[in-house]
């Protein structure tokens, strides 16, 4: 594709050299520049891309895109952008022939919920007999094909490639995880969404947006390329945003005055009923996955679904098609007389959410193991603990993805919250030995809650990465080959 077409949905500032020129691939990395390609200068957290042009030139690229000069051989193409991880994410779209307008498409930011409900409307469009592709946290999924994810939100040249690998393979409908990330720096410019949906905002990620105000806005920002929206109004920030949307909106929620809500809310063991109102509509709902979280993320996969246009009858088959996914209240099969729970809650509300479930449904104790991630925002350390205390009936507190803080310095902020309750707790640093601790411990009807990990299947420790999968851990302890 010509350098020229690639920038048609581009403001640039100015160029130099020809933009008559072919170009054949495109890379934010330099180390993957090849003969012919587009080079994209990024500065990212540790180092800037502007440093690595000149590498990416060696290797082959024939053009640049950047916001500030640098001394590159004759010859080169040099694009100058305002803002070049913008220009990255529409660029990459017009090279990969914009896939998002061949699908439709669900975006799903928020707090907490996101990884459910993606799957939740994910099971609804396959009832409604679409192929269905899927970019989230645990896996990416093209029809039956799953694909390792990175991060939540791709970099926009890998996230608009899987698009277009999505389109070409047949995919009418995809829904996806939308970060507050990566809405911040621009990964998502480019996709065009049918639907956005907020499903909450807690207290999370300032140690990047600063603010729980920027933190919102940056959420809002998903509503400005969706042509529809679904938003929860039993909490305060969706409430906030509603009030800035301009096109059709469907309101969810369970206290607050909704288009679609939940009554006769009934949670067990087992999983939730509850009568499902869509505009004047009702139909009964068997969810499989406990919890009034539950509730509400089936809310707004509903909410999402039928803004789409997709009829009552498959929504209720699609909820109650799924089964649990995966790191997200898992209860494993550890033929044990205690239980043993895996979820990713890593926030203070996602926390409190698993353990009030967790308490309705348990007869025995709740032993709750956690941590905090290292190089993450360092205020919700204490209000962890305090949440883990007042919830359980014992703690262990240990290390989660301590990143390039040392653990016991992590723990040591945890503690303060914890001891502000009357909970006995015990730190074990090492999280392999921890979780075999509260197998030990464990008695008949106690629950163990493993809490932070969820679906990751390894730990970050000083710039390397390490396999640590807990199911594993936990089947190795009680001699079985899986649970």
């Amino acid at each position: 594709m010509q350098l020229r077409e690639m920038l048609r949905d581009t403001e640039v500032l100015h160029t130099e050299g020809s933009l008559d020129i072919d170009i054949n691939a495109i890379t934010y990395d330099s180390r993957q520049a090849t003969s012919g390609s587009l080079f994209f200068c990024i500065e990212g957290y540790r180092t800037d891309g502007h440093k690595y042009a000149a590498a990416a030139v060696e290797k082959g690229a024939a053009a640049v895109l950047l916001h500030r000069d640098v001394p590159l051989p004759e010859g080169i193409t040099k694009v100058f952008v305002e803002d070049t991880r913008r220009a990255m994410g529409l660029i990459s779209a017009v090279f990969h022939g914009n896939p998002s307008k061949d699908m439709i498409l669900f975006g799903v930011t928020g707090t907490n919920g996101k990884t459910t409900t993606t799957y939740m409307i994910k099971s609804i469009l396959e009832e409604s007999g679409k192929k269905v592709g899927l970019i989230g946290t645990i896996t990416n999924i093209i029809g039956n094909r799953k694909i390792p994810a990175q991060r939540t939100t791709p970099e926009s040249p890998d996230l608009q490639k899987l698009l277009g690998d999505m389109s070409r393979e047949g995919v009418e409908a995809a829904v996806m995880e939308v970060s507050s990330h990566s809405l911040a720096l621009e990964r998502v410019a480019g996709c065009d969404y049918e639907v956005g949906v907020f499903t909450n905002l807690t207290e999370d990620h300032l140690d990047f947006h600063g603010t729980m105000e920027n933190y919102r806005n940056a959420k809002a920002k998903l509503f400005q390329q969706s042509r529809l929206a679904a938003i929860n109004v039993d909490d305060e920030s969706g409430r906030m945003i509603l009030e800035g949307l301009k096109g059709k909106v469907f309101t969810y929620g369970i206290h607050q005055p909704a288009d679609i809500f939940a009554r006769d809310i009934e949670i067990t063991a087992e999983g939730v009923s509850f009568h499902l109102h869509i505009l004047g509509a009702s139909i009964g709902i068997n969810l499989h996955i406990p919890g009034l979280f539950s509730v509400y993320n089936a809310l707004a996969a509903a909410s999402a679904c039928y803004a789409a246009g997709i009829s009552l009858s498959d929504i209720r088959s699609g909820l109650e098609s799924i089964q649990g996914v995966p790191g997200r209240f898992e209860l494993l099969d550890t033929g044990t007389d205690y239980s043993v729970i895996l979820d990713y809650a890593h926030t203070p509300d996602g926390l409190e959410n698993i353990l009030e479930t967790a308490g309705d449904l348990t007869k025995g104790r709740i032993i709750t193991l956690f941590g905090c991630g290292g190089d993450r925002e360092r205020a919700k350390r204490p209000m962890m603990g305090e949440i883990a205390g007042k919830y359980s009936d014992f703690c262990i507190v240990t290390t989660d993805n301590p990143r390039d803080e040392e653990p016991m310095a992590i723990i040591n902020e945890i503690l303060p919250g914890l001891r502000k309750t009357d909970c006995p707790f015990e730190v074990i640093e090492n999280r392999r030995e921890a979780i075999q601790y509260a197998l030990k411990t464990a008695k008949k009807n106690d629950v163990i809650l493993l809490a932070g990990k969820g679906h990751e299947t390894y730990q970050l420790i000083k710039g390397r990465t390490y396999h640590f999968d807990e199911k594993e851990i936990v089947a190795e302890f009680l001699g079985r080959e899986k649970v």
